[in-house]
């Protein structure tokens, strides 16, 4: 009975996305926009960095009503990046001016803007630029209603995403591309596609974890599959994917309350859920129908949802009939029909539903003064829609009537012929009479004028059954004429009908296009906003790992200057020092008496230990053959160095070209170095193996056959050793694996990049 206010449940869902995008704008768009000012002002002017902030400093400007210093600003740096080499920031801000320029509906500036962009992306190499470009020209041909051309521009990009490597925004890009996609196939009825592209959607936004998206990604999912079971209702796994979705949704939701932007959402997902239950599910069900239609309710009394509020108390009054609590069915059906009345969703079919529930109601309570008055509300309002056909009515009313006097006339003239016919039968007697008494020659005129007399009468006779002939055929005229008109009053209802009928289905498909525009938009400012914040997160990111890379290029440089230094006091003083000492020795040595000589001869011994430990140390602080002979060379030496009886140090050079330069090979060398000390210290290893692999990035290993240690033991891995391991490897933008097992050894193995 009341299933009305589910007819509309796909204009509620385009009109939901639609409040979420302002509601996103109102809460974040003021916030976001100071950050992105701040941002651009501290940024220098014709660098890359500049020109990333400005394309989402000028959209978030657009979007708060500030189009035209959003176009100053795009305008200043399009013409400093096309003065650049590199084609990919022109490209992309060129992008960003095309579809600002179709929001204000300038077609020959955004497509002009277009153009640039595409001449300026053959000018790069950067695949993700290529798809941006891609992107906006799917964007634009959405809006000029050329959705084919539309779906190659979207695979392409994301062809070219795929391509790229990862970034900050690359996720959030490859969202929208699928959003699109999803969007244009449901538009085409193609489900197959649609479930497609909705599942990448929600892929992605698993793994942006936005709550938001993911929600949003949950809703569409579900709304997805009820549409599929709808059109095949014996698919029962088609509604348990729906039931399936819808509950993902809402426990997103529940999980994340203070992070959902907006809570109306879930009185969208409560009451489609509710309906679900409602219409396609035992009557077992029926409770959790309820439950999730009291839900929606009290959302939508939260948020001031009207259009949700009704749908839910539509649902609890359904479920309140059913089980004959009419005064409750009576309640929640006039505060549906208040919440219509005072919204903007004026629906007149609605409202004519309403009333004749109502009514029905009202007669089943025995309440037949209630029943009968909103039964003349509901007459009331079919009347105010149906007028046109009273008009048809009174048309058809006064053809009948003029039919009418027609015949009036005919019966009229029919009575004065018979009076003429009267006239001459009495003419015919007298002239009898006449004849019998006139003489011969009187009787004879008489006769002549009779008969000439009667003759005229026949005449007249004859005229007056022409004249009812004619009238005869004229009123068989004026008949068909009727029935003509008749017929043509009949087919200018059918035409009205259809016409009514034809303004419906051009009334739907205006507000499906209308939502779908509001929709695209929507998803444009959700995506928009996205964007700024990932951009937003990733330069406070980028000024930590600065701040830190800085901190720690500082600490490290200083390690190896006072490294460089203690190297050339000890090789320069203590070893200058120590030879010395040995010389002055060994001349002493040809002086003094034999019982003092041996004595001497082992001080002299201990001297050349003390002076090779001094060159060791040395070596280690500051190796000479890494400066002079590169990395390969140094490790080697290293190796020969720390290897003994009890030690095998073993190094291994795979496809290396030295390509690294001195800096980073002497933080290889001292990585490898601790790595080595820490192997000899603690791990007691009779062989250590050093592997040196480049290929498309550099990897090195370092294992041994030692005790090995548990790698969960905190102490063990936030010692300073590793602690400073680590902080190499993260300056080297590389990554640092740790495999041991107790009594079989360690492998550790670091990877960087090459630069």
């Amino acid at each position: 009975m009341y299933t009305i206010f589910f007819t509309h449940k796909n204009y509620f869902l385009k009109l939901l996305l639609c409040c979420t995008f302002f509601i996103c704008s109102i809460l974040n768009g003021q916030e976001v926009l100071k950050n992105f000012e701040i941002q651009y002002s501290k940024l220098a002017p014709n660098t890359p960095e500049r020109f990333e902030i400005a394309g989402k400093y000028a959209q978030a400007l657009f979007f708060n009503d500030q189009q035209e210093k959003a176009f100053k600003i795009l305008n200043q740096n399009i013409q400093l990046a096309e003065q650049k080499s590199d084609g990919k920031y022109a490209a992309y801000l060129y992008a960003v001016l095309a579809m600002n320029h179709r929001l204000e509906n300038n077609l020959n500036e955004s497509k002009q803007s277009l153009q640039k962009a595409k001449q300026y992306s053959n000018q790069t190499t950067d695949q993700e630029t290529k798809g941006y470009v891609s992107y906006c020209e799917g964007w634009l041909n959405v809006r000029n209603n050329e959705e084919s051309k539309a779906v190659k521009n979207f695979i392409d990009a994301a062809k070219y995403y795929e391509k790229s490597p990862n970034s900050g925004t690359i996720l959030g890009r490859l969202s929208s591309v699928y959003k699109e996609l999803t969007s244009i196939y449901a538009n085409w009825d193609d489900y197959e596609l649609q479930e497609k592209y909705s599942k990448l959607s929600l892929e992605v936004a698993i793994k942006q974890n936005n709550p938001n998206i993911i929600f949003d990604a949950y809703m569409v999912m579900g709304y997805l599959y009820e549409q599929q079971f709808t059109l095949n209702q014996k698919n029962i796994y088609l509604r348990d994917l729906s039931e399936k979705y819808y509950l993902q949704a809402i426990n997103t939701y529940n999980k994340n309350k203070t992070e959902i932007l907006v809570p109306s959402n879930l009185s969208f997902v409560a009451n489609n859920l509710a309906d679900l239950y409602l219409r396609f599910y035992p009557k077992i069900y029926r409770e959790k129908a309820l439950y999730y239609a009291e839900l929606a309710k009290d959302i939508s009394l939260k948020t001031n949802q009207a259009a949700h509020l009704a749908s839910s108390y539509g649902l609890m009054a359904e479920i309140a009939l059913e089980k004959n609590d009419n005064k409750t069915a009576k309640s929640y059906l006039l505060n549906s029909l208040k919440i219509i009345n005072e919204s903007a969703l004026n629906d007149q079919q609605t409202i004519l539903s309403i009333y004749e529930s109502l009514s029905n109601v009202n007669e089943k309570e025995g309440n037949f003064t209630e029943a009968l008055r909103y039964y003349k509300m509901y007459i009331s309002t079919y009347k105010s829609i149906y007028d046109q056909e009273k008009i048809q009515f009174s048309k058809r009313l006064e053809a009948q009537f003029e039919k009418e006097r027609h015949q009036q006339q005919m019966v009229r003239l029919q009575l004065e012929s018979e009076k003429k016919e009267q006239q001459i039968q009495l003419m015919h007697s007298l002239g009898v009479l006449q004849k019998q008494e006139l003489t011969n020659t009187k009787l004879s005129e008489e006769f002549q004028r009779k008969k000439l007399i009667l003759s005229q009468l026949e005449s007249d006779k004859r005229a007056q059954e022409l004249t009812i002939s004619k009238q005869d055929l004229k009123l068989s005229q004026l008949e068909n004429k009727s029935r003509n008109l008749d017929l043509v009053h009949y087919i200018k209802e059918l035409n009205y009908k259809n016409k009514i009928n034809k303004y419906y289905i051009i009334l739907i498909v205006f507000f499906i296009l209308l939502l779908l525009f509001l929709f695209y938009f929507l998803k444009q400012r959700t995506k928009s906003m996205k964007q700024r914040e990932d951009l937003y997160n990733l330069e406070l990111e980028k000024e930590r790992q600065n701040s830190k890379i800085s901190t720690l290029t500082a600490l490290l440089d200083g390690q190896e200057l006072e490294r460089a230094r203690l190297a050339r006091d000890l090789h320069d003083g203590l070893g200058g020092l120590l030879s010395g000492t040995k010389i002055q020795l060994t001349h002493l040595n040809d002086k003094i008496n034999e019982q003092v000589k041996p004595d001497l001869d082992k001080s002299i011994h201990q001297l050349d230990g003390a002076v090779d430990e001094l060159r060791r140390v040395a070596h280690n602080l500051m190796p000479d053959l890494l400066i002079k002979y590169g990395l390969e060379e140094a490790l080697k030496e290293y190796a020969i160095r720390m290897s003994n009886d009890q030690l095998d140090v073993d190094v291994q050079f795979l496809s290396y070209t030295n390509s690294l330069n001195k800096e980073t090979q002497l933080f290889v060398y001292r990585i490898i170095q601790e790595l080595v000390n820490n192997a000899i210290k603690h791990a007691n290893a009779s062989q250590i193996i050093i592997q040196f692999v480049e290929d498309f990035n550099y990897s090195i290993t370092v294992e041994d056959d030692g005790k090995g240690f548990d790698v969960n033991d905190l102490k063990l891995t936030q010692s300073a050793g590793l602690h400073n391991i680590q902080s190499r490897v993260e300056f080297l933008k590389g990554t640092l694996n740790i495999h041991s097992e107790l009594n079989l050894g360690t492998s550790i193995e670091f990877q960087f990049p090459k630069i």
